[in-house]
């Protein structure tokens, strides 16, 4: 089974399955359709991360890239900004994706990489029709770079993404040769010529001519890097993430909070209550400790151990608090699960960040790069202060369901900082709750989003919306549920193996079985 934003994605994965390969095989192969099928959301030059169950273990891979070895404050704040642009080549950091889906097929996968990718290089080469959310999100971003994005170095997106001078609409062919080119060469090489070889020379010359930080050293010096995955114990599951600078350790904070509480019942203002202050006292902490492991002030054994969760808890009431404010921006990112007969799991997520990141495309490559460096801080006190070869707090996140040391399956929600959030209502769903995991999804999300104040979506049920505004919440219906994220969901049945999916709502979202 392989369950993802995109039904030709999905369809991908389940293809490779069917040829022969594993869950390992068919996740790298939708990972790869997805930045061509999906790349609104991800692509060639984003970072991702993995989450692997195999032979009764979980394994973590954090593939996400640092900042460039020229990529300092000072040479920032010499350009004129008191702060990271979203856009550009400044707030390019080194991409991870490639690196990930080599690694993966070197350690686990069962065929060769060239057969891997194949899906997804028919689909860049021949094209491919736009499904109607993916046009949505298209448009929407072509007229933001139009409005916005009027250097010379942004010209290679427009030609790429907006050939006929506009978005592609529903239903439109679309397509990229030097996407497919770009892919059959990481195929051909194992990503060796994106770090070590052609693609590296022309993304680092590119990077030089517009006055970019990223550079061939950068670029030869990256490794993906297997890490052990972090845990907390909820109500007879354990509930597993990748450890920082991914923010994992928030849906895992929120979760720890809450399981100190008995929720009787799903829709009442009481759940509601406790689960939003629990998340925002976990984002407080999040925002205040998460960054590259080499930076962080305290452990992620101290933050997740039952006295700290305690001591949150115990900050709770009947009333809304206010925790330190911040501003989250926008994400962009796809996840996917995939599962085979033999046991093998795999949570996967990718991202380009905002949609379609830097707004930058290597020419001749189809290559859009990531905006990750956006997220660091220029203040040199900051936990997440920029420094050269430094990993920025991340926003994508996998998470994983054990019971017993035996896999339930992989579970995500993507979307910006909507994601733990997401994860934790999701796990609050199925374990506290006994919803499938079409119906965990498809609940009515809330976000919190500062302050007091929070987001919810436009189909929550209003009682409850008016209940909360009492208690002191600052209660905001969404005109849309495009921002609270879009998750996937694969369970294993303990005693028949029958694997149960779900698929989100709120997008263009397709499960493929075999």
């Amino acid at each position: 089974m392989v369950a993802t934003s995109q039904p030709l994605a999905a369809q991908a994965g389940l293809d490779i399955l069917k040829r022969g390969g594993n869950a390992i095989d068919a996740a790298i192969a939708t990972a790869a359709a997805l930045t061509v099928v999906e790349p609104t959301s991800n692509g060639i030059g984003g970072d991702a991360f993995a989450l692997v169950w195999t032979k009764g273990q979980l394994h973590g891979l954090n593939s996400s890239g640092p900042a460039p070895q020229k990529m300092t404050i000072d040479a920032i704040k010499e350009r004129g900004y008191d702060k990271i642009p979203s856009h550009g080549l400044i707030p390019v950091t080194v991409p991870g994706a490639p690196a990930a889906w080599a690694e993966l097929s070197r350690k686990f996968g069962r065929l060769p990489l060239t057969e891997v990718l194949k899906p997804a290089i028919e689909y860049a080469e021949n094209g491919y029709p736009l499904s109607p959310t993916l046009a949505k999100f298209w448009d929407r971003a072509f007229k933001n770079f139009k409005q916005n994005l009027t250097g010379e170095e942004f010209h290679t997106w427009f030609e790429t993404f907006a050939p006929k001078g506009r978005a592609p609409k529903a239903g439109e062919i679309w397509s990229s040769r030097n996407h497919a080119k770009t892919l059959q060469e990481i195929a051909d090489t194992g990503a060796e010529s994106f770090y070590r070889g052609k693609i590296a020379e022309q993304i680092a010359d590119f990077s030089e001519r517009c006055n970019g930080f990223i550079s061939k050293e950068d670029l030869a010096g990256y490794q993906a890097e297997w890490v052990k995955p972090i845990k907390v114990h909820y109500r007879g599951y354990d509930v597993w993430e990748i450890p920082p600078n991914g923010q994992g350790l928030v849906a895992l904070l929120g979760l720890n909070i809450a399981k100190g509480f008995d929720f009787a019942e799903k829709e009442t203002v009481d759940t509601y209550h406790k689960q939003i202050e629990a998340m925002k006292l976990a984002y407080t902490d999040g925002k205040a400790f998460i960054t590259d492991p080499s930076d962080m002030k305290v452990t992620v054994e101290t933050l997740l151990s039952e006295e700290y969760g305690a001591s949150r808890r115990s900050e709770i009431g009947e009333e809304a608090i206010t925790p330190n404010p911040y501003q989250p921006p926008k994400g962009g990112t796809v996840y996917l699960a995939a599962a085979d007969g033999e046991g093998n799991m795999v949570s996967f997520i990718q991202s380009n960040y905002m949609g379609f990141g830097s707004g930058i495309v290597v020419p001749g490559t189809g290559i859009a790069l990531q905006n990750r460096g956006y997220d660091f801080s220029l203040d040199p006190v900051h936990p997440n202060a920029l420094r050269p070869g430094k990993k920025t707090y991340h926003t994508i996140i996998p998470g994983f369901l054990t019971k017993g040391g035996q896999a339930v399956g992989p579970f995500g929600v993507m979307g910006g900082y909507m994601q733990p959030q997401g994860h934790m209502q999701v796990i609050m769903n199925t374990i506290d709750f006994g919803l499938n995991p079409q119906a965990a999804l498809d609940a009515p999300r809330w976000q919190w989003i500062e302050g007091k104040k929070v987001q919810v979506e436009p189909h929550f049920p209003n009682h409850i919306a008016q209940a909360l505004a009492r208690k002191g919440h600052q209660i905001e219906v969404a005109v849309d549920s495009g921002g609270f994220g879009r998750g996937q969901i694969i369970w294993r049945d303990p005693e028949t193996g029958v694997l149960m999916g779900g698929t989100e709502p709120r997008t263009d979202g397709s499960i493929a079985s075999w």
